[in-house]
């Protein structure tokens, strides 16, 4: 082929000459190649090597398949000339190149009526007695029918784009007991999977049910016309024809069920959608207006959410069916869910700008109207960034821009939270609206923008004298804290230039801003607050760590020198756990932590007369302490290793405080040999309760209490 198309021919030209050449080819060879083609082309879906093979075996009125004339796929591809491929495993027959779906799409009458002859053969594997016999309750085609899925999901697509007289009486034959029928139910789990809805129970789909969804109009009128069809018998999912009708957007099928059937228009399913709701929610205008011409429709129903056809259409978006229902005296625009929530809240909350300015302009809407959480339709908006109906919804005077949620949280702390700046200066211009609010919380607009780092929203919120800039929530937290957490460093140095400001202030848990900025890893904020003589460097929060713990834990080496270089941060302190700071940058591993700490131990335990040899006065000498008391993790310490008669030179280590097991580091502090002691006296204790009482027993195990170290 690759010849043709170089030759002159171009890649039409070349297509149609291999096509020519397959239809040439002797005996069933042009018949296998021409009708492989046209099933991979036209089908609905990809089709599996296993499916295609099986629907070029049906042959035209034949009552059984038989396994005879199921042609491999071997002999289908050669059938075909290099047109058709398989992808590996057989999963997907496709065509060679896109190209060629283009072109044979640019030819529809290549193959004659291929809907018709494609429904014709999927309805006579249908029509099989062997599928007839298949049990009805099965959700998936066994392994001996492949070609059952496709058959039973797609036939009426098929049908409905080119409808003949023997497809018309091949699908009254499946459809007048279809119920029992294992299609119905391989049918009724495709649709309803489609449409995200999943149940246990299967079954009540009927034909009628079946050919609602498919939309073949005459067909539905053929059954209604045989009579004894209960037009509005729900499925197992309360789903009547008419819904499926409606779901689908089948409108001629929706007509012949109102008109020839005599549907209920508002029969309800478990959710409490009419058929209005249904299709105003997928937004199928048509059927909406056949809806809205009938007398006996209700044009204001709700569901069980309290959710109406317009609120449903506004939250889709759909902005002429939005526009019919309002002209509708019956339709009420300002109607409420169950959370008090109005078509306009929905309208602002989804963004559909258009759909807020219909609302706003009537006089039988409240602009202002708050769900039962005390969220207005500016709030939403405001939350969601939709600038433009901010500005819109601000235009009217029954809006109140400083209106509080339950939670005391308001518009401008919503949106100074989720950085839209554009609308927290809208929302400052106006002088309703107080800029320094606290929500339960005690978060302001400005803690909200510090934390999120929204550095913009911070400069608007410092312009103004109301603003705190060193307000702290119920926790005790700054905005310069969670500047800090969040490694907000622009937002960090706003902060710092206000005198207000108190860069040392600590949390209810003790927590400062350098606390934060340590366990964060952010150094430069670090640098920033070392700056400051407010700042205290070697901070205790209530669990007894300094922002140098933070720092060695975490493996910030930056930060730990940073921190070592201030003579007031103790290297050797201990949290409340008796947990040294050497101990936990060893036991996550982090050397070079652990080493800066090693050496500024040594610097640390120096004797006055070993350090310094007089160049510093005692007033600014570092005090001296007892010997550290190391404690070597049991990993770093494997084998028989006895104490260093001689420690590394600086450092004093006493060697009754190692330990060589491979305990937790925590496991050898005098508080946990406490602990040890009183378990020891309880099981003492309770080997005295046991009789016979073992004296001996009980002195050995005494003796224990009083051991200076654990085992």
């Amino acid at each position: 082929m690759l010849g043709r198309v170089t030759s002159g021919l171009g890649i039409g030209g070349a297509y149609g000459a291999t096509l020519e050449r397959i239809q040439g080819q002797g005996g069933d060879r042009g018949k296998f190649g021409m009708e492989a083609i046209m099933w991979v082309s036209r089908s609905e879906r990809p089709l599996t090597a296993e499916e295609l093979c099986h629907a070029l075996g049906i042959e035209e009125d034949s009552t059984e398949l038989d396994p005879e004339n199921v042609p491999a796929m071997e002999t289908i591809l050669s059938c075909c000339l290099g047109l058709v491929t398989v992808d590996e495993g057989g999963s997907r027959v496709r065509l060679i190149h896109l190209t060629l779906q283009e072109y044979l799409s640019g030819h529809p009458n290549l193959f004659g009526s291929a809907h018709s002859k494609m429904a014709d053969v999927c309805l006579t594997y249908l029509n099989f007695q062997s599928i007839k016999d298949l049990p009805s309750n099965l959700l998936k085609p066994p392994k001996a029918a492949p070609f059952l899925d496709y058959a039973s999901c797609y036939w009426g697509a098929h049908a409905r784009k080119d409808l003949t007289e023997r497809t018309k009486t091949l699908a009254l034959q499946l459809l007048d007991r279809y119920d029992s029928h294992v299609s119905s139910r391989i049918l009724q789990v495709n649709q309803i999977w489609a449409h995200y809805h999943l149940q246990s129970s299967w079954g009540g789909f009927t034909g009628l049910h079946a050919i609602a969804c498919f939309g073949v109009a005459e067909i539905a009128t053929a059954l209604i016309k045989l009579g004894g069809w209960e037009v509005d018998m729900p499925d197992s999912s309360s789903y009547t024809p008419l819904w499926w009708a409606v779901r689908n957007n089948n409108r001629e099928v929706c007509e012949i069920l109102l008109e020839l059937g005599g549907a209920d228009p508002n029969i309800r399913d478990d959710r409490g959608r009419t058929p209005l709701l249904i299709a105003s929610v997928a937004g199928h205008e048509d059927i909406v207006k056949l809806l809205l011409e009938r007398k006996e429709v209700d044009l204001d129903p709700s569901d069980k959410d309290g959710q109406t056809a317009l609120r449903v259409a506004v939250e889709g978006g759909h902005g002429d069916i939005v526009k019919l229902l309002l002209d509708r005296k019956e339709v009420n625009p300002d109607s409420c869910d169950k959370d008090g929530r109005t078509p306009l809240w929905g309208a602002a909350s989804w963004g559909h700008e258009g759909m807020v300015k219909l609302f706003v302009e009537r006089k039988d809407v409240n602009p202002n109207s708050s769900d039962k959480y005390g969220i207005t339709p500016l709030f939403e908006a405001a939350v969601r960034g939709h600038e433009g109906i901010v500005k819109l919804l601000l235009q009217h005077k029954e809006v109140n821009p400083g209106s509080f949620g339950e939670d005391g949280r308001t518009p401008l702390s919503e949106a100074a939270k989720n950085g839209h700046e554009g609308i927290v200066k809208l929302l400052l211009e106006r002088k309703e609206v107080y800029p320094n609010p606290s929500s339960e919380g005690g978060q302001t607009p400005l803690s909200w923008a510090a934390q999120g780092g929204h550095e913009g929203i911070v400069k608007l919120l410092l312009e103004r004298q109301e603003v705190n800039p060193d307000s702290p929530d119920k926790s005790g937290k700054t905005p310069l804290s969670g500047a800090a957490l969040g490694g907000h460093e622009g937002i960090v140095k706003l902060l710092l230039e206000r005198k207000e400001v108190n860069p040392g202030s600590s949390d209810m848990c003790g927590q400062t801003p350098l606390l934060w900025a340590t366990l964060g890893g952010h150094e430069g904020i670090v640098k920033l607050l070392l700056e400051r003589k407010e700042v205290n460097p070697d901070p205790r929060d209530k669990h007894g760590q300094t922002p140098l713990f933070g720092a060695a834990r975490n493996g910030y080496e930056g930060i730990v020198k940073l921190l070592l270089e201030r003579g007031e941060v103790n290297p050797n302190s201990s949290d409340t756990k008796a947990r040294t700071l050497l101990s936990r940058a060893t036991e996550y591993v982090y050397k070079d932590a652990a080493r800066l700490l090693q050496e500024q131990i040594s610097a640390y335990s120096k004797p006055p007369e070993a350090s310094d040899k007089g160049t510093r006065s005692p007033a600014t000498r570092r005090p001296h302490t007892a010997p550290a008391q190391v404690t070597i993790p049991g990993p770093l310490n494997k084998g028989n290793l006895k104490p260093q008669s001689h420690p590394q030179k600086g450092v004093s280590v006493n060697p009754s405080h190692i330990s060589y097991n491979d305990h937790d580091t925590a496991m050898n502090t005098p508080v946990n040999r406490k602990y040890f002691r009183l378990a020891c006296a309880s099981l003492v204790l309770l080997l005295c309760l046991i009789p016979p009482l073992d004296l001996k027993r009980c002195l050995i195990f005494g003796l224990f209490i009083f051991l200076p170290v654990s085992f």
